[in-house]
């Protein structure tokens, strides 16, 4: 039996954005907790090369409403980037986990054959197959935000193991 689209795309970047907010509220507490500014928090990176936390959690978000929308074919909704807070963060996770929630299984259907263009009109612009951008570019990039995310709090002190990472499933 074949898995659809929806399933393998909407429960789980549902299950992982619940996982990234949980993550979030944890890390929140300890700086609170620990009188630790949340901006020493919200700035840090693992490397100086590497976007900081607020970014980290902007393109997971952006990740998941592209990979859900374009695979559903709707028009994906912008966002302005401008999150300096947890609370701004949840806020966004929030209204990306509504907006993946809004889209119907039927929409779906047949996506994985549907092409998929990227960066459109670019020097960069690349046609995937719905399947291929879902299993080989959305989620891979989807997960290496989260994990980021994670990992730059884990170093950073905030007390997290892998429950927290996979959270409720």
């Amino acid at each position: 039996m074949a898995i659809s689209m929806y399933t393998a795309s909407v429960p789980v970047l549902v299950q992982m954005l619940d996982s990234l907010s949980d993550v979030l509220s944890k890390a929140e507490a300890h700086a609170t907790e620990k009188n630790i500014a949340p901006e020493v928090f919200l700035q840090s990176r693992l490397f100086p090369d590497m976007f900081a936390l607020v970014r980290q959690v902007q393109i997971a978000a952006d990740f998941a409403k592209g990979i859900a929308g374009r695979l559903a074919e709707v028009d994906l909704p912008a966002y302005e980037d401008n999150e300096q807070s947890f609370a701004q963060l949840q806020e966004r996770i929030a209204k990306t986990k509504a907006f993946i929630q809004s889209l119907p299984a039927v929409q779906f259907e047949g996506s994985e054959d549907r092409d998929i263009v990227l960066r459109p009109g670019t020097p960069k612009e690349k046609k995937l197959s719905g399947h291929a951008y879902l299993l080989n570019y959305g989620l891979p990039q989807f997960f290496f935000h989260v994990t980021t995310t994670y990992a730059i709090l884990r170093h950073s002190g905030v007390v997290l193991g892998k429950k927290d990472y996979m959270g409720a499933y």
